[in-house]
């Protein structure tokens, strides 16, 4: 299961930027993952308290958003939105199509609590 180190790349780039901000926990990651990332959100989900243990985003809550594929026709040259085993123009339905989106996985935000979060209580 890579979702595991995928998590644990997250939450290490996730701990960094609360590092930076001085923040004392990770309340809430939110992703956007694309259908031809090659990541399973379910197992996502699944993995990240195993890799989130003892860290800054051990109770964070990870958030992930599915875009859509959007491909480009190299024929009409408009875009559309694809299916993940069917990047044909929605236009014209040509074959001939450049991957615009979908493949990607980012890091959308983070959200940190700060040691003055945690005094309001």
């Amino acid at each position: 299961m890579h979702e595991l180190s995928i998590c644990q790349s997250i939450i290490q780039q996730a701990v960094d930027i609360a590092d930076q901000n001085h923040a004392v926990a990770i309340a809430q990651i939110n992703l956007a993952i694309g259908p031809l990332a090659g990541v399973e959100i379910p197992l996502l989900q699944q993995a990240f308290p195993l890799a989130a243990a003892g860290t800054l985003a051990e109770n964070a809550q990870l958030n992930a958003e599915a875009l859509p594929i959007r491909v480009r026709c190299l024929s009409c040259f408009k875009e559309s939105e694809a299916l993940p085993n069917r990047l044909v123009c929605g236009h014209c339905q040509d074959w001939h199509t450049q991957l615009v989106s979908g493949d990607e996985m980012l890091i959308k935000s983070i959200e940190l609590d700060t040691e003055e979060d945690v005094n309001y209580v």
